[in-house]
């Protein structure tokens, strides 16, 4: 893996997910599997669209000390690190468009944007730790030891951890709206992000399990003919829905078939969602 393909893949992936990817981008101008998300009380038969179990009562939202409460901190993901989102994290709804009306509940859960009716939001950026640095200095390397060095210094996947709280049946209306949203966009659809336009070419679902509802996608962004996959995951507890927005910088030079759900991340926060 050349430097210069490094260089491309992390610039592509900059402009997909500005605020995701801001600690992973900043000094990189040089160098489809089952999963069990855990955490869940109905793991058993989940099909592919992910685990399901329809609200029997009009849940009653989590208040923002509640829905703090409920989201990862630092320690509560082994082998990661999670921060709280700050301003510069944040991508305004109004921000965020779709040139198909039906796709925008995607875009909105990718950037961890709240739909109508949420009552609380909390986000959470979380990263796997770093491995340890290579023993040789580069210069010292030889060409094969310098290319692994330098894919293994993209190994890192980041996770936008998005909470948002609703009231009655806004929850579960939620979340069924992202995946009928998915599934009409599965063959692609163009994001406008910060005025950035972003190319959705695929969204293919995935198995995850979790929560009381819970599914996953694999989304591949093209940028100038360089593809870079994400993965999605949305989760629901009674009437919080938890959405995770994933990128691996290092994925885009295998084609993505070594990304998988983050499915620690997914547990994590699903069992502090009870």
């Amino acid at each position: 893996m050349r430097a210069t393909v490094v260089r491309r893949t992390a610039l592509a992936a900059c402009a997909v997910s500005l605020t995701l990817l801001a600690t992973a981008c900043g000094g990189s101008s040089d160098a489809d599997a089952d999963t069990d998300a855990g955490g869940g009380k109905n793991d058993k038969g989940a099909a592919t669209s992910g685990s399901s179990s329809a609200p029997t009562a009009s849940a009653k939202a989590l208040s923002t000390a509640e829905l703090e409460t409920a989201s990862l901190k630092q320690g509560d993901v082994e082998g990661h690190k999670v921060a709280e989102a700050g301003p510069d994290d944040e991508v305004p709804a109004d921000g965020l468009k779709a040139d198909k009306a039906t796709c925008l509940p995607v875009v909105h859960a990718m950037y961890g944007a709240a739909e109508a009716g949420s009552k609380a939001t909390t986000k959470r950026k979380v990263i796997t730790d770093p491995k340890a640095g290579a023993k040789k200095s580069l210069k010292d390397m030889t060409e094969g030891e310098a290319e692994g060095a330098l894919k293994a210094a993209f190994d890192l996947t980041s996770t936008l951890v998005a909470l948002n709280a609703y009231e009655g049946t806004a929850g579960p209306d939620t979340f069924a709206g992202l995946k009928k949203a998915a599934a009409d966009c599965a063959g692609g659809f163009t994001a406008t992000v910060a005025g950035a336009k972003q190319k959705i070419v695929s969204i293919t679902e995935e198995k995850v399990t979790g929560g009381d509802e819970s599914a996953a996608w694999t989304l591949i962004q093209e940028d100038e003919g360089a593809k870079a996959p994400f993965k999605l995951v949305a989760l629901r507890k009674e009437g919080t829905v938890a959405t995770f927005l994933s990128f691996n910088l290092a994925a885009g030079q295998d084609g993505g078939a070594k990304f998988t759900v983050p499915t620690e991340v997914v547990a994590a926060q699903a069992k502090k969602l009870g």
